[in-house]
């Protein structure tokens, strides 16, 4: 990894650490990290995780089950749009 591409990977590491939204890690397993161009700063970060993802085994419930199952309940959500999407 490039001087500065190690810079900008600190730097959002730190950002997501501080968010919560990741937390340090003890396993010897890692994955490899990438950067794509972005207009605004650096690049953003990429995680190539399709290929150790362990597929659904699995059909997708009607959409009416979880609606159902939701009837009566209060739903809190909190969305971070800016920072939010990860891929």
């Amino acid at each position: 990894m490039a001087p500065d591409e190690l810079k900008e990977l600190k730097i959002q590491l730190q950002e997501q650490l501080d968010k919560g939204f990741i937390r340090p890690s003890s396993s010897p397993w890692g994955c490899p990290a990438l950067f794509v161009e972005k207009k605004d700063r650096g690049g953003k970060r990429l995680v190539p995780l399709n290929a150790i993802t362990v597929k659904n085994k699995y059909p997708i419930p009607h959409i009416d089950i979880p609606f159902d199952q939701l009837a009566g309940a209060k739903v809190f959500s909190k969305i971070d749009l800016r920072s939010g999407y990860y891929r």
